[in-house]
């Protein structure tokens, strides 16, 4: 470790590991600190029973050629080095309900999108097509998500007031067909009253581009990243937990960790949750209207899991994802379960086979999960670099919760639990441990179409030599960090610079 760095990144989650990797590609001494055994935030993976499980990245888009994430990843170095295995270009995506024997598929490419909806519903036709024509207007409004110059207009343009839920509900009466246009609201924690269309287009139009899934898991991102950074003379340092940030004359000079180092620096990006940031520098650093603001915007909900080991040779590998929902009227409104109707619906997603013999090996099942269930336990904290046992109450709270979803998850897959090996469970206190997002927030801060701005954080802030990066500012998912830290680091750079610096690392790979 150096004395004195140019710029100390706390947190490996994505956004601070593109950070650290665009600074030092630019010369500048980088170091990134991580507090946990592994690097990577949503990326990171797990093995169970010499399985390997995905925490956050079931599946990414837009990697095709010359598609938007994969510009960005050749401008990173780390495009060729990735193992991917893209998903059923017919239904990479399906979307089921209870009592309905059909699958409803998205396709891959807006043709095949079209037409397969259209076969599906071949009344329906100009609302299809005035659906994926929107998507498209929709996202070209974003300039760096189409690797263009530009700023959006927050909070002025029409395209953040209109509601996602109501545009859907305008272009058909089809019920069914409203459900599937919405059924993979899961990928943003879709809220009726609130999720703007810009997010939902965003979030689903990448997919329907190109749909991929890591060999092995995400971790490999993280993998490559770091060997880039390294490439570049960028340290990375895990079991570094920061602990304080030195602010001297209204700028940080240093942070301190856990185990007993001060780090030096002159610029800091925290790739930490921007609420947890303002208390580690101390609040009252800041205005006070400043940090009221940012510990008023809301987050969004969490997520119960249950990663299943397979037996070997019993269920099938499925090349796709699936979005169930109990009742098909309610595909918006799936966070606002009871007791009694929990889970109103999942999304599954499965792990190649490394045999690639027809067969899979696991399968992840995600479900929605207030954090008021896991209150009672919130003042323990357990990872692998910091271990605690949370007691045999919580234990039984896993066990209770997971024989639920697995009743559930057997309706739609009949033999399920013949083919189970073993399970293992996460809750929102998982998520907040590991990832370190606030009550285990599963994307970051709520977007209400009703209040533009108001989750609207700027990488810049109050000090001088301080930027926030990560899932919080932008938009979440491999591609919205992606962008957000490149957003971050155009602040130091510059935004024209480092477009065009992108635009020609991948005219060069063209030629």
């Amino acid at each position: 470790m150096k004395e004195h760095y140019d710029i100390v990144i706390v947190g490996s989650g994505l956004g601070g590991l593109v950070s650290a990797l665009i600074m030092a590609k630019e010369g500048y001494s980088v170091c990134v600190l991580e507090k946990n055994n592994q690097f990577g935030g949503n990326l990171q993976t797990f093995v169970r029973d010499k399985t390997i499980f995905d925490t956050g990245v079931h599946y990414i888009g837009g990697l095709s050629e010359g598609q938007n994430l994969n510009q960005y990843f050749k401008y990173l170095g780390i495009m060729d080095q990735l193992k991917l295995k893209k998903l059923d270009e017919d239904g990479f995506d399906v979307i089921t309900f209870e009592g309905d024997p059909t699958e409803y598929k998205h396709a891959q490419g807006y043709e095949r999108f079209e037409k397969s909806l259209l076969s599906q519903f071949p009344e329906e036709e100009k609302a299809i097509k005035t659906y994926s024509k929107k998507l498209r207007e929709t996202c070209s409004k974003f300039p760096l998500y189409n690797l263009n110059n530009g700023n959006p207009s927050y909070g002025q343009d029409d395209v953040f007031k209109l509601n996602a839920k109501t545009y859907i509900n305008s272009l058909t009466n089809n019920k069914k067909l409203q459900a599937v246009f919405a059924g993979t609201n899961f990928l943003y924690a879709g809220d009726g009253e609130r999720s703007p269309f810009y997010v939902h287009a965003l979030s689903v139009n990448s997919y329907i581009e190109s749909a991929y899934r890591c060999v092995n898991g995400g971790s490999q991102i993280t993998k490559v990243l770091i060997r880039q950074l390294k490439k570049f003379g960028g340290d990375t340092f895990k079991h570094h937990e920061v602990s304080k940030f030195n602010v001297e004359n209204g700028e940080i000079t240093s942070v301190e960790t856990k185990n007993g180092k001060q780090i030096n620096g002159d610029i800091f990006i925290s790739n930490i949750e921007p609420k947890l940031t303002l208390k580690m520098v101390g609040e009252e650093n800041f205005r006070k209207s400043y940090t009221n603001r940012i510990n008023n915007i809301e987050s969004v909900i969490s997520a119960f899991s249950v990663y299943i080991v397979l037996k070997p040779k019993s269920f099938k590998y499925h090349n796709k994802n699936f979005y169930h929902f109990k009742y098909g009227d309610r595909v918006w409104d799936a966070q606002n379960y009871t007791q009694e109707s929990w889970p109103e619906g999942y999304m599954v997603s499965m792990g190649i086979n490394k045999k690639d013999d027809g067969w899979g090996d696991s399968l992840i099942a995600m479900t929605y999960m207030n954090f008021d269930e896991v209150k009672y336990w919130q003042d323990t904290f357990n990872t692998v670099a910091s271990k605690n046992d949370r007691g045999q109450t919580y234990e039984e709270f896993k066990a209770y919760k997971t024989e639920i979803f697995i009743a559930e998850l057997e309706k739609k897959f009949p033999n399920l639990r013949d083919c189970i090996q073993t399970v293992y469970a996460s809750t929102p206190l998982s998520y907040r441990d590991y990832i370190g997002s606030h009550n285990g927030s599963m994307y970051g801060y709520v977007k209400d179409v009703n209040n533009p701005l108001h989750s609207f954080v700027s990488p810049r802030t109050k000090i001088k030599n301080l930027l926030f990066t990560g899932q919080s500012l932008n938009m979440h998912g491999i591609l919205g960090v992606t962008i957000g830290a490149i957003i971050t680091c155009s602040e130091l750079v510059g935004k024209d610079y480092l477009l065009e610096k992108i635009l020609e690392v991948n005219k060069a790979q063209e030629v």
